[in-house]
C-alpha cells in the first residue's frame, strides 16, 4: 500500500505530486475530446494551474476572496480550484443542475468576487443574477465567449493575462501559496439539504488534508490506479476522494462524459477504482437482472448457479474454510459469468468505493458474489466527508465501516451519532447560530444520523434522526431500510414511504418502465405512455403483489397498505432529490400532497 506523502496543506499535497511526477508522461487527468479520451500530464497541469492563477491576480482578486465554480467535471475545474487554493482565496464549488434563485442565494450569502463556470447554459443563469449580486465584479468562461457576451472573459484570455502576470511578478505562485496555513479556509461547500436554504460548510486545509491522509491510509490506493469521475466535484466524498486523495498518490483521473455515458466510459478507460453513490448499483443490477430474465432458460440457470456458488465462496473465505471442490466451482463459474461481468466495468476493477447514501446489504453480498468488490464509507460534507469505512480486507455488507484514523465516534443516548477529529468543519459561513446546534461544547458534531456499532466496531446507520417517523399510534419507524428492502424490485425505479404522524405507511412510488413495459407486453396489455400505464388495473396488480411479497417480514406498523404510482421519476431539476439523489421528502410530500391525501381518505 502506498501512503500518502507528508503535508499539511493542499497547495503543499499539489506541488510535491506535480514535482515528484513532472517528468512522467502517463496522464493525470483524462477527458474526452471529438470522440476520444486525451490526457494532461502533471507538468502541463502544473503550467495551466500557474498560468490560470496569474490570470486571477492580474484581475485583482487577492487572498481571502471567494470564488465560485459553476461546471460539471472537466479538467478545468481542477485547474480552477488549484489556482484559487495557491492563492490563498476560498473556492465555493456549485451544483450546475441550481437555478438561478438558488445560485443567487449562494453568491450572497458567500460574497462571491468572481465566478467561473462551463458553458453558455450556466452564463445564461448567471447572467439574469448578475445585477442582484453586487459582490460579483468577474465571470470567466472555460470556454471562449461569443461576441454577444459582454463582461465575460474566456478561459484563454484569463491564461494569457497570468503569462504577462507572470512576467512582471516572478514566482509570485509560490510566494502566494507558502502563506497558505493549515487552518485558513479551502473551501465553502453549500450542502443541498433536505429542506430550506443550504448552509455553506466551511472546510480547512487541515480539515481536508487529515481526511485525505487518513483515508489512504486505510484503503489502498496508488500511482497505478485509474479512477473513472463522474459523481460533482462540487460534492465533498469525489472532491476529497476522488481528485484530492487520487492526486496525492499519482493515479490518473478520467472524467466520465455524463452520469448517462458512464458504462460506456468504462468500457473505454478501464479504471481500476470508481467512487459511485449506490443508484449506481441499483441500475447494474436491475439491468441486469432485465437480461438475465429474458435469456434461455440454460443461461438463466447458469448466472443463477453462479451468483449461489459467489456467496458460498464469500462466506468460505471469511471463515477460512475454501475447499478444492469449492475453489473448482468458484474457477468455473469465474470463466462462464463473472469475468464477462467484470468486461463491462472495463476489466480492471480492483474495487469501488461507495458513499453518499446506505448501500442495501443484498447489493453489496451480489456484487461480491459476482467478484465486483464494493467498499462502502460514510460521512458527511461537514466531516470533509469520511468518518468510517469498510476494509479490503475487514468489511460487513449492511455496516458503514469501522472509524478511520484519528477520529473519534460515539453514540448519544437517543441513538445519534456524534463524532469529533480534525476533519470536523470550522463551522457555518456566516451562520455562528446553526454551527452551535450540531456542534456542541465538547467539540463533538452531531450528524443527525441515527446508528450503532456491532460486535466488531463497525458502525450500522439505520436513519436520519429527522427522518424518523413517529405513527399516529406512537411507532418509531425508520424509512430508509424499508425503502431500500422495495427497491430490491425490478419493477422499482424510486420509492418514497409516507407515514410521519398518520395512522399507516404509504407510498408514493416511480415504477422502472423498461421492466413495466415488458410485463404488459408479454401480458398483451396494449397501454404503451406513462400515464396509462399507472392506471392500469394489471399494472397496478403487479406492484401490489411485489409489495405483498417484500414486506412479508416487515412488522404490521411498518407495512404499506396504500400506494401510488408516479408517472414520472423524482428528479435534481425539480427540486425533488438532491444531487447524490437523496428524497427531498418535505418538497415530494408537498408536490404531490393531493395524491398522499387520496391515501389516507376514508381514514380517522
Amino acid at each position: 500500500m502506498t501512503n500518502a506523502p507528508p503535508f499539511t496543506t493542499i497547495i503543499e499535497m499539489y506541488h510535491s505530486v506535480t514535482s515528484r511526477f513532472s517528468r512522467e508522461q502517463r496522464p493525470f487527468l483524462m477527458h474526452k475530446v471529438d470522440g476520444a479520451y486525451r490526457g494532461t500530464t502533471f507538468s502541463d497541469y502544473r503550467r495551466q494551474v500557474e498560468r490560470f492563477a496569474g490570470g486571477l491576480a492580474s484581475l485583482g482578486i487577492v487572498r481571502g476572496d471567494r470564488i465560485a465554480i459553476v461546471s460539471e467535471n472537466r479538467p478545468e475545474w481542477v485547474v480552477a480550484d488549484m489556482a484559487i487554493v495557491g492563492l490563498g482565496t476560498v473556492s465555493v464549488p456549485v451544483y450546475p443542475t441550481l437555478t438561478p434563485k438558488q445560485l443567487e442565494f449562494i453568491f450572497k450569502d458567500a460574497g462571491i468576487t468572481a465566478v467561473i463556470i462551463s458553458n453558455p447554459f450556466q452564463l445564461g443563469k448567471v447572467s439574469k443574477i448578475r445585477e442582484e449580486v453586487r459582490s460579483l465584479k468577474h465571470v470567466i468562461l472555460m470556454t471562449e465567449p461569443a461576441h454577444d457576451q459582454p463582461h465575460t472573459l474566456g478561459w484563454s484570455h484569463v491564461s494569457d493575462l497570468g503569462d504577462a502576470y507572470e512576467r512582471q511578478h516572478p514566482g509570485f505562485f509560490q510566494e502566494s501559496a507558502g502563506r497558505v496555513k493549515p487552518d485558513d479556509v479551502l473551501t465553502v461547500i453549500y450542502t443541498s439539504g433536505t429542506t430550506g436554504n443550504p448552509k455553506g460548510v466551511m472546510l480547512s486545509h487541515r480539515n481536508m488534508v487529515s481526511n485525505v491522509v487518513a483515508s489512504s491510509s486505510v484503503i489502498p490506493f496508488g500511482p497505478s490506479d485509474t479512477f473513472l469521475s463522474f459523481l460533482p466535484l462540487c460534492h465533498s466524498f469525489e472532491r476529497m476522494a476522488g481528485y484530492y486523495t487520487a492526486m496525492s498518490l499519482g493515479a490518473t483521473i478520467a472524467y466520465a462524459e455524463s452520469i448517462d455515458t458512464v458504462r460506456d466510459n468504462l468500457v473505454e478507460i478501464h479504471p481500476t477504482i470508481v467512487t459511485t453513490v449506490p443508484r449506481l448499483f441499483e441500475r447494474i443490477h436491475s439491468r441486469l437482472m432485465k437480461q438475465i430474465d429474458s435469456a434461455p432458460a440454460p443461461r438463466q440457470k447458469i448466472f443463477h448457479w453462479a451468483v449461489a456458488v459467489g456467496k458460498e465462496y464469500a462466506r468460505a473465505r471469511r471463515r477460512e474454510r475454501l475447499t478444492a471442490g469449492l475453489r473448482f466451482r468458484h474457477s468455473l463459474a469465474d470463466k462462464l459469468v463473472y469475468s464477462k461481468l467484470r468486461e463491462r466495468t472495463g476489466g480492471r476493477i480492483r474495487f469501488f468505493v461507495s458513499g453518499g447514501a446506505a448501500l442495501p446489504r443484498e447489493l453489496g453480498e451480489f456484487f461480491e458474489a459476482v467478484g465486483i468488490k464494493i467498499i462502502e464509507g460514510y460521512g458527511l460534507t461537514e466531516t470533509s466527508p469520511v468518518l468510517t469505512v469498510n476494509r479490503l480486507d475487514d468489511y460487513r455488507f449492511g455496516t458503514v465501516g469501522k472509524t478511520i484514523p484519528g477520529v473519534e465516534i460515539k453514540i448519544a443516548d437517543d441513538g445519534e451519532i456524534l463524532a469529533k477529529g480534525p476533519n470536523v468543519m470550522l463551522g457555518y459561513y456566516n451562520n455562528p447560530r446553526a454551527t452551535a446546534e450540531v456542534i456542541d461544547k465538547d467539540g463533538w458534531f452531531h450528524t443527525g444520523d441515527i446508528g450503532m456499532f456491532d460486535g466488531e466496531g463497525h458502525l450500522m446507520i439505520t436513519d436520519r434522526k429527522k427522518h424518523l417517523f413517529v405513527s399516529s399510534g406512537g411507532k418509531n419507524i425508520a424509512p430508509q431500510p424499508i425503502e431500500n428492502l422495495f427497491l430490491q424490485s425490478k419493477y422499482i425505479d424510486q420509492f418514497v414511504l409516507v407515514g410521519d404522524g398518520r395512522m399507516f405507511c404509504t407510498a408514493l412510488i416511480v415504477p422502472d418502465f423498461d421492466n413495466v413495459k415488458e410485463f404488459t407486453t408479454s401480458n398483451g396489455i396494449p397501454e404503451t405512455s406513462e400515464d396509462a400505464l399507472i392506471a392500469n388495473i394489471d399494472v397496478r396488480k403487479l406492484f401490489q403483489g411485489e409489495i405483498d411479497r417484500l414486506q412479508k417480514d416487515l412488522p404490521h406498523y411498518e407495512r404499506v397498505r396504500r400506494f401510488e404510482l408516479l408517472a414520472a421519476p423524482l428528479t435534481v431539476e425539480a427540486g425533488e432529490v438532491t444531487p447524490t439523489l437523496k428524497v427531498k421528502r418535505r418538497a415530494v410530500e408537498q408536490r404531490y400532497s393531493y395524491l398522499i391525501e387520496k391515501m389516507y381518505e376514508g381514514t380517522s
